[in-house]
C-alpha cells in the first residue's frame, strides 16, 4: 500500500480544501480509536477493518497509524523519526533550539510540523473509510459528522501483563514503558493545545479487559450501525 497511498493522499491534501466547515456532512466515514497504553489498539483496529470490510463486500477500510507521520515527514521532507519526536517530545522549545544551533537547512518549526500533521489526519478521515488510531484523531476530527470515536481502557495489571507478553519485557520494564509513553501522548496534545485527553468527546469508551476481541467488535458494529455511520453512502472506489 505504501508508494500508491502516499501518492493519493499527496493528491487528496491538495482537494482537501474544497471541503468547507459547512461540508462537513460530506466527509467520512471515519473511525478513530484513542487507547491507553497497553490495550492492543491497532490489533483490534485491524481485526475490525478485516470485518467491517467482510460484511460490506469490498476493501474500502483502512487502517492507519503510523503512515499519519511518514506522510507528513513526505511533506515537510524530513524523516518520520523527526516528525515523530518532535511532537512526542515534552521539551519542544530546547529541540528547536538545537536543530537551529546545528543550521540544519531542512529544519521545520514545531508550528510548521504540528500544521501538517493535522492535515494528514482531517485529509485522511475526509476521504473516508480510515479507522486512524492515535495521533488524536479524535480531536482533528470532531467536526466530521459521520465519525464514530472510540476510547479503550484497561486496569493496570492487564495493560502490564499485555506489554509484558507483547514486547518480552519484565513487570518493572513495562511500567516504565507505559509512563514514557502517556507522557509522550500528553506532550502531543499540547502541542495541538488540548492539555486533556476530553473524555466527553468519545462515543464509546470499552474496557479492554470485560469483553473478548470478538465481543468488542459486536459492541463497535452495533454502535456503527445505531449512528447510521455508513447510512445513505455509495461505494467509493478501490485506490490502493
Amino acid at each position: 500500500m505504501g508508494n500508491s497511498l502516499m501518492t493519493y493522499l499527496n493528491k487528496r491534501l491538495v482537494d482537501e480544501t474544497s471541503f468547507s466547515k459547512g461540508n462537513m456532512n460530506m466527509a467520512g466515514p471515519v473511525i478513530t480509536i484513542s487507547r491507553e497504553v497497553g490495550c492492543n489498539g491497532l490489533k483490534l483496529a485491524n481485526l475490525l477493518a478485516s470485518r467491517m470490510n467482510t460484511q460490506e463486500g469490498i476493501s474500502d477500510w483502512k487502517v492507519l497509524s503510523k503512515e499519519i507521520f511518514h506522510q507528513s515527514a513526505m511533506e515537510l521532507d524530513l524523516e518520520p523519526e523527526t516528525v515523530r519526536q518532535t511532537l512526542k517530545k515534552s521539551d519542544h522549545y530546547t529541540f528547536e533550539q538545537i536543530l537551529k544551533a546545528f543550521n540544519d537547512k531542512r529544519y521545520k518549526s514545531e508550528e510548521k510540523i504540528v500544521k501538517t500533521v493535522k492535515e494528514v489526519v482531517r485529509t485522511l478521515a475526509i476521504d473516508g473509510y480510515k479507522i486512524i488510531v492515535g495521533r488524536a484523531g479524535h480531536l482533528i476530527t470532531k467536526d466530521i459528522e459521520r465519525s464514530l470515536h472510540i476510547r479503550l481502557i484497561a486496569p493496570l495489571d492487564y495493560r502490564v501483563n499485555t506489554i509484558m507478553n507483547n514486547n518480552n519485557l519484565s513487570r518493572n520494564e513495562a511500567l516504565q514503558f507505559i509512563d514514557k509513553v502517556e507522557n509522550e501522548r500528553i506532550a502531543f496534545r499540547k502541542v495541538l493545545k488540548e492539555d486533556k485527553l476530553r473524555e466527553e468527546m468519545f462515543d464509546l469508551t470499552i474496557n479492554r479487559a470485560s469483553f473478548t476481541d470478538e465481543q468488542i467488535l459486536e459492541i463497535i458494529d452495533f454502535t456503527v450501525k445505531k449512528k447510521e455511520l455508513m447510512k445513505g453512502l455509495k461505494r467509493k472506489m478501490e485506490y490502493f
